[in-house]
């Protein structure tokens, strides 16, 4: 796989050009916002979203998603064992149990959202199903403050398990796509790699991940500053970045979310995790951003600096710092929602409801006082607005 060049030459890294969404659609789309049964941008961003989707599309009005797919990635961190998690990393296999057993926030949102949860072990540090286990590439990542998180052959082996990934869910039929992410300790990669890319100081970017004390807060900020210290080197190089200071679920969730890009397919980012992902899949595929909705903000200080840095505004914010796809998830139906009211909504000609400019002289009346030799204007009083 080929590596950057930050000057513009056509590298590649195997992700086929991103073209962006149809901006002839979305012109279609913002004419139409403007015939519907409503003041103009009465419906705030939903307008917004629903003119994102159509050009996505290609279509306008879009269509309503009918295969709406979650997939979360799952991977442990030798990090984990330093103390910088309040949880131990047995918990990311039994999550993962949990996530195909249905009992975790993830399923019971995609429920509601109207998805589907497919888990895909990379690297979890256990036994799993041997379902979930068809891409993984190894049994935890490194302790990326003092190691590499993997070898050349396992990054490039978990890049191409992200882009198959992206493949299988898109050739089945998958209209849109969320990422979501499980592994104890895998906010300390995340924010190691957004403080890198956004060169901000670790104490500026560490939040406190599942609830770490003072104290492991403390060493979760020590990890990071000498993380970055071995990343910083590499950080224009995003394939190496990957394999020095992140992990095999980072690396496949970052070539997943490239793919969907090259593959014209939207995608609903979820938190810290998945957005650091986010910013190397942007390097390694640029211009696929412009496929990208940000779900919400997590409560993670790292979040915001990465989404700053993608031009992604959320959807929600509603201190939320599950993972999981928890927060992607539960915007969901915003989205449904906007290209519901794009879609399903009347024009004013349909409805048969006058428009804001519609001629007001058809509803005037000349007459001439017989004590005033001047032409005055009678006006009836104005009708209800029905738009309201």
């Amino acid at each position: 796989m080929e590596r950057p060049d930050r000057k513009g030459s056509t590298v590649t890294h195997g992700f086929g050009p991103v073209t962006p969404p149809d901006a002839q659609v979305r012109a279609a789309a913002e004419q139409r916002q403007a015939q519907l049964t409503k003041p103009g941008g009465a419906l705030g961003r939903l307008e917004e979203l629903g003119n994102w989707v159509a050009a996505c599309q290609g279509v306008c009005p879009p269509k309503q998603f009918e295969r709406a797919r979650v997939v979360v990635f799952a991977g442990d961190h030798g990090v984990a064992r330093h103390g910088v998690s309040a949880y131990p990393s047995e918990v990311t296999a039994q999550m993962v149990a949990n996530f195909l057993g249905g009992g975790a926030a993830v399923n019971a949102l995609a429920v509601v959202a109207g998805a589907t949860v497919r888990v895909a072990d990379i690297s979890v540090d256990g036994e799993t199903d041997s379902l979930i286990a068809k891409h993984k590439v190894r049994r935890s990542s490194g302790s990326i403050d003092r190691e590499d998180a993997l070898t050349a052959e396992e990054v490039e082996a978990a890049l191409a398990a992200g882009k198959a990934i992206a493949d299988e869910e898109i050739d089945a039929g998958a209209d849109v796509l969320i990422a979501g992410d499980m592994g104890i300790g895998n906010t300390t990669p995340a924010t190691a790699l957004i403080a890198t890319l956004t060169d901000t100081e670790p104490v500026a970017a560490v939040g406190r991940g599942t609830g770490v004390d003072d104290a492991g807060w403390a060493r979760k900020v020590a990890a990071i500053r000498d993380t970055m210290r071995r990343a910083r080197p590499i950080a224009k190089d995003p394939v190496e970045l990957l394999r020095v200071a992140a992990g095999a679920d980072f690396a496949a969730m970052a070539a997943f979310l490239a793919q969907a890009a090259t593959r014209r397919t939207p995608v609903i980012l979820d938190g810290v995790v998945v957005t650091a992902a986010a910013l190397v899949a942007e390097d390694l595929a640029a211009g696929a951003s412009a496929w990208w909705l940000a779900g919400h903000r997590s409560t993670e200080p790292a979040h915001h600096l990465a989404l700053q840095r993608l031009r992604l505004e959320p959807l929600l914010d509603l201190n939320m710092r599950l993972g999981e796809a928890s927060g992607a998830l539960t915007a969901l139906p915003m989205l449904r929602a906007a290209v519901a009211t794009l879609t399903e909504m009347s024009t004013f000609a349909e409805a048969g409801v006058s428009t804001a400019d519609t001629d007001t002289a058809e509803n005037t009346e000349l007459t001439v006082p017989a004590d005033n030799p001047e032409p005055t204007v009678d006006t009836p009083p104005a009708a209800p607005d029905l738009r309201k």
